[in-house]
C-alpha cells in the first residue's frame, strides 16, 4: 500500500469509503464531490452544493442513472463526520420545492445529504397534486418519502407522517424550469436541452410502469408483498429517458 496515496473519506452512515467525483463549479472551477452509493448520500464541505454549476447537476443524474440499480442500505442511526467523527445534527431546511432532511456536523466542516434531498434543496422536484397521488393510491399500497425515505401509506396519507414533508417528484419540467432559474438554458450541451415535459396525465402511468419493470424479478419471487413505490427512483428514470431521446 502506497502511503502516499490519498485516503479516501469514509461514508457518515456505513463508514465504507466515499468515491470521489469531480464537477464544475459556477466560476469554472473543479470542485470534488464525496459519494456513496450505498447510502444514496453526498458529503457537502461548506459551500460546495451551492457552488455546483448546472451543468454538473445534469452530470450527477448521468452518475445516479448508472448506480441505479447498486444494493441500496438504510441510513444509520447516528451518522459521523468524515473529517472530526462528531455526530451529525439531524434537522430540516426549507426551499421552495419542498422541506428536505439535513446532516450537519457541529463543527461546522460540511454536511452529508441524501440524493433526493440534494434534488429538493436544488428545485429538481415538484409537489405531486392530489389527482396524481390519489392516482397513485390506486395502484401501490405505499411510497417511500423523496425527504426522508420512509415508507408512507399514500392510501392513508398526503404527506410523509415522519418528517412532513409533502409528496414530490423529479420530473423532466421540474429540471427544466430549475436549470432556467439556476442561468443554464444550454446546460446539457452534449445532449441538446430537456425535452418535452411530461404532463400530469402521464405521470401515475410513467410511474407504475417504470416501477413495475425495476421491480418485477422482486415481487414474482414474493407475490404476498404489498406494492411500494419508490418516488425517486422512478423519477431519475423518468428525467433521464427524456434527457436521452
Amino acid at each position: 500500500m502506497n502511503p502516499l496515496a490519498p485516503t479516501l473519506p469514509a461514508c457518515p452512515s456505513c463508514r465504507n469509503p466515499m468515491e470521489v467525483h469531480q464537477l464544475r463549479t459556477h466560476l469554472g472551477l473543479v470542485t470534488e464531490l464525496d459519494i456513496c452509493f450505498g447510502c444514496q448520500g453526498i458529503w457537502f464541505d461548506p459551500k460546495e452544493s451551492q457552488r455546483l454549476a448546472p451543468e454538473a447537476v445534469l452530470q450527477l443524474f448521468e452518475l445516479l442513472h448508472r448506480h441505479r440499480d447498486d444494493a441500496h442500505m438504510p441510513l444509520a442511526e447516528q451518522l459521523h463526520c468524515p473529517h472530526c467523527r462528531r455526530t451529525l445534527a439531524h434537522g430540516f431546511d426549507v426551499v421552495r420545492s419542498g422541506r428536505y432532511v439535513t446532516y450537519r456536523c457541529p463543527q461546522q466542516h460540511g454536511r452529508f445529504t441524501t440524493f433526493s434531498s440534494f434534488m429538493i434543496e436544488k428545485g429538481f422536484v415538484r409537489m405531486l397534486t392530489r389527482p396524481e397521488i390519489e392516482d397513485l393510491a390506486r395502484r401501490v399500497d405505499a411510497i417511500n418519502c423523496s425527504g426522508c425515505g420512509a415508507p408512507v401509506d399514500i392510501r392513508r396519507d398526503h404527506a410523509c407522517p415522519f418528517c412532513r414533508a409533502p409528496f414530490s417528484l423529479l420530473d423532466p419540467q421540474a429540471v427544466d424550469q430549475a436549470l432556467k432559474r439556476h442561468g443554464a438554458n444550454a446546460a446539457a450541451a452534449s445532449r441538446g436541452p430537456v425535452a418535452r415535459p411530461v404532463g400530469t396525465v402521464d405521470i401515475a402511468d410513467a410511474l407504475t410502469a417504470i416501477e413495475r419493470d425495476r421491480q418485477r424479478a422482486l415481487r414474482e419471487e414474493k407475490e404476498s408483498s404489498p406494492a411500494r413505490a419508490d418516488l425517486w427512483s422512478a423519477g431519475l428514470e423518468l428525467v433521464w429517458q427524456v434527457l436521452v431521446r
